[in-house]
């Protein structure tokens, strides 16, 4: 088991939903912040961060309905330890983000390593906003101490 309050400290992101005070956090808990989710831009594609936020990403999708892309970076193992000194891209992008209104998502946000990695590599589209289930971003669900999310299988 992984201490995962060592490897993730408390990000300060906002907007962040209002807590309704559950705890522990179940995956019917996170479905209500999804719907609570106020978006003051517009988009055109959802960019998921392989592998965590393919399912944020998601479920976000199926609630707004746009393209949806991957960009495959990493930077810690399943122990949630970084793996490399710096994120390593593993895929070249399979899409052209130039002119794109993007909103590119994590599912935990920690030093931002991976974000800043990601921007740098949208840096031609016309937005980029950042959605995080957990940390520091332009959305995010919950802004407090790491917690395990109910789709982890490890």
């Amino acid at each position: 088991m992984v201490d995962e309050s060592a490897v993730c400290g408390t990000p300060a992101g906002k907007p962040v939903v209002p807590d309704s005070g559950r705890s522990p956090k179940s995956f019917e808990t996170l479905l209500e912040r999804f719907r609570a989710m106020e978006f003051t831009d517009e988009f055109d594609t959802i960019v998921a961060i392989a592998n965590g936020g393919i399912i944020p990403a998601g479920i976000l999708n199926q609630r707004l309905g746009l393209d949806f892309q991957l960009i495959k970076i990493n930077l810690r193992d399943e122990h949630q330890r970084p793996r490399y000194d710096s994120p390593q891209l593993l895929e070249p992008l399979a899409f052209d983000p130039r002119g794109r209104r993007i909103l590119l998502v994590d599912d935990r946000i920690k030093s931002g390593s991976t974000i800043r990695m990601a921007k740098a590599l949208l840096s031609e589209a016309a937005l980029v906003k950042t959605f995080a289930v957990n940390g520091t971003a332009d959305y995010s669900l919950y802004d407090e101490s790491c917690f395990r999310t109910p789709w982890r299988t490890d």
